[in-house]
């Protein structure tokens, strides 16, 4: 392993979890790799007069070894005592629980915010109290939004992309995406920096919509991985169809793009045509759309790619790195 500033492109849960291996494989074999994470700000909203950022936590919580494993989102061991209460009084997203010390985590962010710091330093101070291995910046301190649009009750609509995730489970058709505040967003201080001097830049296995698709849609961003020398990598987050985490094959759908590994990669595109990819990792079990992806222009491999525990996850990042080195 020859990278020493790793960079990665993620949303959530499942990058979250992809970070997590790849922290394993850094300490293993490269203790003095920096791996700085640019995570999606797009899922985050305001509500109950706080901020929550569902990704940046669920990438501090899996990284601090206190997140609730089992549901795959929020703090382990967690009560709802305080969510109950503003429940009671007719407060909120009755379907969007936060547990009290998730609301703890919303109510420091949003004071620091009200205390006029940007994202970027809230996320640097929240980031003190683990030590992570890490550094995690949001892709910007604006704030962009990501909403969907729906035709519910005959009507069409826009919902916050948390509503239509979380209510409806994805099952009213999404008919378009939007970033609200996009055009107009910069990237966070050090995430064009973290791009262009990498040795590597990695794209997890997270959403390629909604989680990838509005980091790259902050402008900047792209220009960055287009400009960088570092070879750029991402590894597939669907196999034979279907998605390691989450309903990705719905946002998928909605833009046209098949819900299969070589077909993401094609969306990204290659980086000698003008798109994003030098190289791209299927699971085993999609070995068959490679030759369609080295035709394109994108180096690909077949690895296992399901990220049972952080053993087999380090082994997919270390297979990345490779495929980068070589």
């Amino acid at each position: 392993m020859h990278a020493r500033r790793i960079t990665v492109l993620a949303g959530g849960v499942g990058g979250a979890r992809f970070v997590r291996g790849l922290r394993s494989l850094v300490a293993e074999s490269a203790p003095d790799a920096e791996v700085t994470v640019v995570v999606n700000t797009g899922d985050d909203v305001w509500l109950t007069g706080v901020r929550v950022t569902p990704d940046l936590d669920s990438m501090l919580y899996t990284l601090a070894g206190v997140g609730d494993e089992q549901r795959g989102w929020g703090r382990r061991d967690e009560s709802e005592r305080v969510g109950a209460e503003l429940q009671a009084w007719g407060v909120g997203w009755p379907w969007f629980t936060l547990g009290d010390l998730d609301l703890g985590t919303c109510l420091a962010r949003t004071s620091m915010l009200r205390d006029g710091l940007p994202l970027s330093a809230v996320v640097e101070r929240l980031s003190r109290r683990w030590p992570l291995g890490v550094r995690l910046l949001p892709a910007t301190d604006q704030e962009v939004e990501t909403w969907v649009a729906v035709e519910e009750d005959g009507e069409r609509r826009e919902l916050h992309f948390e509503e239509w995730w979380v209510r409806t489970r994805a099952s009213l058709p999404a008919l378009a995406f939007t970033q609200r505040g996009v055009e107009s967003a910069v990237p966070a201080p050090g995430v064009v920096e973290a791009v262009e001097q990498a040795d590597v830049v990695l794209v997890a296995p997270s959403n390629p919509v909604v989680s990838i698709g509005t980091v790259l849609g902050i402008p900047g961003i792209r220009e960055a991985l287009a400009a960088t020398s570092a070879p750029v990598i991402g590894l597939a987050p669907v196999i034979r169809g279907a998605a390691l985490r989450g309903m990705a094959g719905a946002c998928l759908t909605a833009i046209g793009v098949e819900t299969d590994a070589a077909a993401i990669a094609l969306h990204y595109g290659a980086r000698s045509a003008g798109g994003l990819l030098d190289g791209w990792l299927v699971d085993d079990a999609d070995a068959d759309g490679l030759p369609a992806l080295q035709a394109a222009g994108i180096r690909a491999r077949a690895v296992p790619l399901r990220m049972t525990d952080d053993d087999r996850t380090a082994a997919m990042a270390r297979a990345a790195l490779e495929l980068a080195a070589g």
